[in-house]
């Protein structure tokens, strides 16, 4: 497809850049990236990703808009109180960038129906904030052999990695196993600065949108942390040897989807 006049307008500081130009914006126009959980990561990370001109965003989320939302999750606003998190997430899109299709899905995500879900797109972002659904998440697109951004955030700090298959290092490989369940605060319960979410979960952006036009370098094989009150990023390499990872290693004991039991802070209330 060609570009229109107004199109070329719209994603001229993309199309200007060597390491995108117009082949770079056709491979996002062409592009379809899933966002699981449209909260705290998820909202700043699907408006960016419209914005880019990623052609189809889907949003997987069971929720509805509460007041409490509304400190980080910007996606939405005091006039969607009340309404699903997916529809308010897609009416926001559809106003920023028309381009976008935007699928939603007002569910929880699940071992039934999560490789359903990811099966459809090129790259996944995890935008929820609870064990059960990150570990869900990874075993999924290790299984489907999907690339995904896994991101966590509480109080004033933040983390995230990418994971490629046959790439580096998978969350599973990291982290082994979910806490036993009350073990780590939710954010819930131990709070949250609202622009945590907008720093993390915009890099959570600029990761698909590197994976998907190929510029620059990836964080596979590397954690990225972010402490807000010392104002200090931290690249911590992971280990490469996955070769005895339960999920993505030569001899996997994980070849089943595990639904943990779900913590209170759903991702839902990502």
């Amino acid at each position: 497809m060609a570009f229109s006049n107004e199109q070329l307008e719209r994603y001229s500081r993309h199309i200007i850049l060597k390491e995108i130009g117009v082949k770079g914006q056709k491979k996002l126009f062409d592009a379809s990236v899933l966002i699981i959980g449209a909260g705290g990561l998820g909202a700043p990370a699907a408006m960016y990703l419209a914005a880019a001109g990623v052609g189809r965003i889907g949003i997987a989320d069971a929720d509805e808009v509460d007041l409490s939302n509304l400190q980080r999750q910007i996606i939405h606003s005091t006039d969607d109180l009340g309404k699903a998190k997916v529809l308010s997430a897609k009416e926001t899109i559809n106003r920023m960038n028309p381009d976008v299709t935007v699928q939603t899905y007002r569910t929880f995500v699940s071992s039934e129906n999560i490789m359903e879900l990811v099966k459809e797109y090129d790259f996944i972002i995890d935008g929820t904030d609870n064990f059960p659904a990150k570990f869900l998440i990874n075993d999924a697109c290790v299984m489907a052999e999907k690339p995904f951004s896994h991101a966590g955030i509480i109080r004033f700090k933040g983390q995230l990695m990418t994971y490629v298959p046959g790439k580096g290092p998978c969350y599973r490989c990291v982290f082994k196993d979910p806490p036993p369940k009350d073990a780590v605060p939710t954010c819930k319960e131990a709070g949250v600065v609202g622009a945590m979410g907008g720093v993390i979960g915009s890099l959570q952006a600029m990761e698909a949108i590197k994976y998907i036009t190929g510029a620059g370098d990836l964080l596979t094989g590397f954690l990225l942390t972010y402490d807000a009150v010392k104002m200090e990023f931290r690249k911590i390499k992971l280990p490469s040897d996955t070769s005895g990872c339960a999920v993505c290693g030569k001899h996997p004991t994980i070849t089943e989807l595990i639904d943990y039991e779900q913590a209170e802070c759903d991702n839902h209330h990502a």
